[in-house]
């Protein structure tokens, strides 16, 4: 069964609701907006693992949502589907320019559209794991940096401590996302997390997105102190 985070974007109802229903029963996480303003707000909530948008919709169209997707760093490597019914050639042309992943025309397979997805979210958990699991880089150091000064802040080691507040809402953290965050909070990276916890470094970057979505952070920094501030880890 494929799992994996999804945002999909689609101004037509009947549309969205099919695609919605076939990814979810696939095993996917959907979450749906009807348009590109909605998509942006949503993506400003929570990172998916890939983004299923159609191309023709009012006031902001699927190249311009694409176009600020590529402008913001956060979403610059983040995989992107265009469904539409245009099928020219020069269409497809000006996707892949705007910086798409796939293109897929109405109507489409379903099948088809679930292997494109299971293959795009797979290959950049690959791509993110081994980055993030890579030596001491510069950016490494920094965000360990980060996150110590973070802790000290939070433990009031630092002389401006802040103050830990209770949950705003209820967190249903399963025992391995727990696992993952008391982890995460020590900065330690993807692949020392996979070797510590005996599994994938795939399904550490599963369990990093789902954190991210329950706890509407955007970064490991901002996650780790979400989760101290909260009394969700020490």
């Amino acid at each position: 069964m494929a799992s994996g985070h999804i945002l999909l974007v689609d101004d037509e109802p009947g549309m969205r609701e099919a695609v919605q229903a076939y990814l979810e029963d696939s095993g996917f996480t959907v979450q749906v907006a009807s348009n590109a303003e909605e998509g942006w707000e949503k993506l400003q909530q929570f990172v998916p693992d890939l983004v299923v948008s159609d191309v023709m919709m009012p006031r902001v169209d699927g190249y311009q949502f694409l176009a600020q997707m590529r402008g913001d760093d956060r979403f610059k490597a983040l995989p992107v589907i265009f469904l539409t019914a245009k099928g020219m050639t020069s269409d497809r042309i000006q996707g892949y320019n705007a910086g798409v992943d796939r293109y897929l025309s109405k109507p489409f397979d379903p099948d088809e559209l679930v292997a494109i997805v299971s293959n795009l979210i797979g290959r950049r958990a690959a791509t993110v794991g081994s980055v993030q699991g890579g030596g001491d880089s510069p950016q490494l150091a920094e965000l360990a940096r980060q996150i110590e000064e973070i802790r000290r802040a939070v433990m009031g080691k630092s002389g401006v401590g802040i103050a830990s507040t209770p949950p705003p809402i209820q967190i249903d953290l399963t025992p391995r996302e727990k696992s993952v965050l008391d982890l995460v909070a020590q900065g330690l990276m993807n692949k020392e997390i996979a070797k510590q916890l005996e599994t994938s470094v795939r399904n550490v970057e599963k369990y990093v997105s789902r954190l991210f979505s329950k706890t509407g952070t955007n970064s490991r920094t901002e996650l780790v102190r979400y989760a101290l501030e909260h009394g969700l880890t020490t």
